[in-house]
């Protein structure tokens, strides 16, 4: 058979690696979402930033110390205040012990905490997506755009990392909003709560989240791009009014 009448084969889709993935969600996104498609497995993004979010823990408890970190959420609660400035001195200790010992240990359990809210989120868009725009994707790949979608993460964790090295006043460190990557980061919490919370939902890293969640939801369904970016950042808004409400009223 000559080679002009020799069927002519599909050329085989070319499948990326998980380091592919992980470089190609910030140079070329399309690429790992399409390749989702092929394999929705999200371990390794669950995996560099719990490893970085680890990292950042530890430095954030030696370059401040888990004392000062939770004296520093405290001073934004005058609630907070008036209730430690009235407890005898032993008692107020006793508290700040306790205190510590939470944030400690949620921070070190930072890893099972994303693992939990990616799936809780991942089951929302799931839900959105499929019954609210007739979409059809699937729970995990789901659970997959949305752990790929936050690898940006990588970014705040590591500048938060360079500003404590870089010697960053531990009486002004906020581990609730560690870098200047939104306009919140330059107001005063005690002052303009609602306002606060909402000037925190403008935060660069985040967005760039929401876009890459919106690509791969998009690139995974018939849902177009602007319409995947809606529901998402719709949500997101949501999420943030209501923190910010309770925040400002509690």
């Amino acid at each position: 058979m000559s080679s002009s009448t020799a069927p002519q084969l599909a050329p085989e889709v070319m499948r990326l690696s998980e380091p592919q993935r992980v470089i190609n969600t910030f140079v070329a996104p399309s690429r790992t979402f399409i390749d989702i498609r092929n394999n929705a497995s999200w371990w390794m993004p669950w995996l560099l930033l719990s490893v970085m979010s680890m990292l950042f823990v530890f430095t954030m408890g030696q370059k401040v110390g888990w004392e000062r970190i939770m004296q520093n959420e405290i001073a934004k609660n005058p609630r907070a205040v008036e209730q430690f400035d009235k407890m005898p001195a032993e008692q107020r200790d006793r508290a700040m012990d306790m205190q510590v010992t939470i944030g400690k240990v949620s921070g070190y359990m930072s890893p099972l905490i994303l693992l939990i809210s990616a799936l809780l989120i991942a089951a929302v868009l799931m839900a959105t997506f499929n019954f609210g725009i007739g979409a059809t994707i699937g729970y995990k790949t789901a659970l997959a755009i949305v752990f790929y979608g936050w690898l940006p993460s990588l970014v705040t964790s590591l500048l938060g990392m360079v500003t404590l090295y870089a010697g960053v006043d531990p009486d002004g460190f906020s581990i609730r909003n560690p870098v200047a990557t939104n306009p919140a980061y330059f107001m005063d919490v005690t002052q303009h709560k609602f306002l606060y919370g909402m000037a925190s939902a403008l935060d660069i890293i985040v967005i760039w989240s929401i876009v890459l969640m919106a690509i791969g939801f998009s690139s995974n369904s018939k849902v177009k791009r602007g319409t995947a970016f809606a529901v998402i950042f719709g949500w997101y808004i949501v999420v943030k009014l209501i923190g910010a409400g309770f925040a400002s009223a509690f």
